[in-house]
């Protein structure tokens, strides 16, 4: 049975890499859904250790380390281990980054995973590609600890992610440098400083994308944002009316244009998940495009502090009146900037105008 199934995976080599990524990636769609419950956590180090440990195992392959040993009827699984474990790590990434419905605002760092998803079939080497592998490996390495740290310290700033990124930095260069002085193969196919640099470059560019808000600031995360006509807490609970979109733009519930009575209240809704025992201030920043300077002016900024802990996020809201008509949008940020999501709408300004198709809704 063992052999049969190993003649299949060497008349298959060339298409099982992928599918063990994409059944790592099913896997923990099905499985994974807080990133601070223990499950989670447990699986997502057992991926990184795993894939870090698969790594060295595979690349000293060549260098006849596992001749002689139990390792060596195994070695042809080595690279299906290594896709299933990116697979697994990736899939986790996405299940963690969607729960935010800005989702444009991150939509380069999807690019990245789904480039990252595919490489081994665009490459001719696919994963016996060392500059792809390590590349891969510094990637989720890097999103790993931009997770895992905030966890631990239950605070989370430009500052921690720079730390997480150091800490990643130094662990991928070490695993790095420590299988190219084990492996002479190695040190044949690849060149140390070009190595180096191209992690250089991809920590570079992950930064780049988090100070321009294209990375949402992790483990934070907008659940829900919606544009109200009116807000009632009761015992806990808020409950929401809202304008919804014609029945065929079936994407998206929440109307884009709102009519709006002067003097009347236009409310901002917001749920924002954070891990338990996680507390953060936030702002919604009111912001009105101009149609005198095609500019868009910041209104107000009116913040308060979210609690984390709870599944569906903290709940919040802000609101104003006096109204300009014009296109309008809320930016949810952190207190330092970061961009958590951005709720846009229109104000169509109507003193007779009924509310289009109003629903209520508890959360």
């Amino acid at each position: 049975m063992f052999n049969r199934f190993k003649a299949f995976v060497r008349a298959n080599q060339r298409y099982l890499p992928l599918v063990f990524f994409m059944v790592g990636f099913v896997w923990d769609s099905l499985t994974l859904g807080r990133i601070d419950r223990l499950y989670d956590r447990i699986i997502l180090c057992t991926y990184l250790t795993s894939l870090s440990v698969c790594l060295y195992l595979f690349n000293v392959v060549e260098d006849d380390r596992w001749k002689g040993t139990f390792l060596e009827k195994y070695e042809a699984y080595f690279p299906l281990a290594i896709q299933f474990f990116l697979g697994g790590l990736c899939s986790a990434y996405v299940i963690y980054f969607s729960r935010s419905v800005s989702f444009s605002k991150t939509a380069s760092f999807f690019v990245i995973l789904v480039i990252l998803l595919f490489a081994n079939e665009l490459l001719k080497k696919r994963i016996s590609n060392k500059y792809l592998q390590f590349g891969a490996y510094f990637f989720v390495n890097f999103t790993f600890f931009t997770f895992f740290v905030p966890l631990i310290v239950k605070h989370m700033n430009s500052f921690i992610f720079l730390v997480s990124g150091g800490i990643s930095l130094a662990t991928t260069l070490g695993l790095i440098v420590y299988i190219f002085n084990e492996s002479p193969s190695t040190q044949k196919e690849v060149h140390l400083g070009k190595l180096t640099g191209l992690i250089f470059g991809i920590y570079l560019l992950i930064n780049s994308f988090y100070f321009l808000n294209l990375i949402p600031p992790v483990p934070l995360a907008l659940d829900e944002g919606l544009v109200a006509h009116s807000i009632d807490k009761q015992d806990n609970k808020y409950l929401v009316t809202y304008e919804r979109e014609p029945w065929y733009k079936f994407w998206t519930d929440n109307r884009h244009q709102f009519e709006y009575k002067p003097g009347d209240n236009i409310y901002i809704f917001t749920s924002i998940f954070a891990p338990s025992e996680f507390e953060k201030d936030v702002l919604h920043r009111w912001k009105w495009h101009s149609p005198y300077t095609n500019e868009w002016e910041v209104i107000d900024e009116i913040g308060f502090e979210i609690t984390g802990g709870r599944d569906k996020g903290f709940r919040g809201y802000t609101y104003k009146n006096k109204m300009m008509e014009g296109e309008w949008e809320v930016d949810v940020i952190t207190k330092e900037g970061l961009v958590l999501g951005i709720i846009d709408f229109r104000v169509k300004i109507d003193s007779t105008a009924k509310p289009y198709r109003l629903k209520e809704q508890i959360f």
